[in-house]
């Protein structure tokens, strides 16, 4: 039997108040996380470990010291006032510190918190992207190479915030509508990319003693709609438009993921949004670090994705405990 070091953690979550965010839809994307903390801690606790739910505020160093010593922290801080580009502040503060915690480092963070910066470090290493522009203004020349349908995105928010069926443009004139609509409403840049017709893909990669790569289908059900894709209402409403399928990368999507994991500087665990074109070719569409982590009571992709592969969030948890103090040199967790 294995000697116990600690039995206490934190799990952080976003403080979400409604007068941080400029919609109403990305701030149900974000007042969700406390309600999924609470959910997640149980799964914790049956480690033997006794948790701590704190707010991701301005006094995280206060609560930490008040509350702790923690033998790890569990960071599903997914924004800071509102901002999503504040996020690195937390894993800057636990290394400060010197409090061991699961989830993608500052460095990383502040990579994935910039959609413009992700892709242009996955381009130079040669994985597969659509063709992309950033636009700062409504009225910034169109590259000529982008070709139409192009599907806008904010640059610097994810959650799937403004991606309806409105996000795909045909024409330059619908394109610029909607440029001027996201930047007069969110304040930031707008990322627009090509749009490719075909399959979409939802790709996890967990650390453990390994990193294992995880993929499925979005099985998108018979529809009149053009352009099928993961649309807001499906992901956070009532639209039921697709099925989680298991699906075969064939070996070239999980070196690729594993690639975009290493070159954008992430940890733990990873999702990436992936389309599989009618040729057969992928493209890298989104990649979140640190992405809603959560069993399937939470209805989190995380739990669908890898209950197809036989793995349930408990599982998860454990992988992700043994990861943490692997990497700390410190047992935690009472191992027979």
């Amino acid at each position: 039997m294995s000697e116990v070091a600690s039995k206490k953690i934190a799990i952080l979550y976003s403080e979400a108040k409604r007068e941080y965010f400029p919609t109403e839809e990305q701030f149900i994307t974000e007042e969700e996380v406390y309600k999924r903390a609470k959910i997640v801690a149980p799964y914790f606790q049956k480690l033997g470990f006794e948790t701590e739910l704190i707010p991701g505020n301005q006094d995280l160093v206060d609560t930490l010291k008040a509350k702790g010593p923690f033998a790890f922290v569990l960071n599903l801080v997914d924004s800071i006032r509102g901002k999503e580009y504040l996020c690195p502040v937390i894993p800057a503060t636990l290394e400060l510190m010197n409090i061991p915690y699961v989830g993608t480092g500052m460095l990383g963070l502040a990579i994935n918190s910039n959609k413009f910066l992700t892709k242009t470090l996955m381009e130079q290493a040669g994985l597969p992207l659509p063709r992309f522009q950033l636009f700062s203004n409504p009225t910034d020349p169109i590259d000529p190479h982008l070709k139409f349908p192009l599907i806008s995105k904010l640059n610097e928010i994810h959650g799937s915030v403004e991606i309806t069926r409105e996000a795909v443009s045909e024409n330059e004139a619908h394109l610029r509508a909607r440029l001027k609509s996201l930047m007069s409403v969110y304040h930031q840049p707008v990322i627009v990319e090509e749009f490719i017709v075909g399959r979409e893909l939802t790709v996890f990669l967990l650390e453990g003693v390994v990193k294992k790569v995880y993929v499925a289908e979005k099985a998108f059900k018979p529809s009149d709609e053009k352009y099928k894709m993961a649309t807001f209402e499906a992901v956070w409403g009532n639209e039921d438009s697709y099925d989680e399928v298991k699906a075969d990368g064939h070996g070239l999507l999980e070196q690729y993921t594993r690639t975009a994991f290493e070159v954008l500087k992430m940890d733990d665990y990873a999702k990436f949004d992936v389309r599989l074109d009618e040729s057969g070719r992928y493209y890298f569409i989104d990649c979140n670090a640190n992405p809603a982590f959560g069993p399937l009571e939470s209805d989190c992709a995380v739990s669908h994705v890898l209950r197809l592969y036989g793995v349930d969030f408990d599982e998860i948890v454990r992988r992700l405990t043994q990861n943490v103090t692997r990497v700390n040199n410190e047992v935690l967790v009472t191992t027979v």
